[in-house]
């Protein structure tokens, strides 16, 4: 093998490694924004209803 054929192939391993780690941080970064918008519904369920006391209570089962 050449010098020049080496050069290249650790040229394109480098350019391989800067790929896979962008991708990597996409990755979290769309992960972290999933999560985010997973706590944000989870919080939103979470929040008592303003309904009163009694609603709720009995199912109309002749409806």
């Amino acid at each position: 093998m050449d010098t020049a054929a080496i050069a290249s192939l650790a040229t394109d391993m480098s350019q391989a490694r800067t790929a896979e780690a962008v991708q990597i941080t996409v990755l979290r970064k769309a992960l972290d924004v999933q999560a985010q918008g997973a706590l944000q519904l989870l919080e939103a369920v979470q929040l008592p209803a303003n309904n009163p006391p009694h609603l709720g209570n009995s199912v109309d089962t002749f409806a």
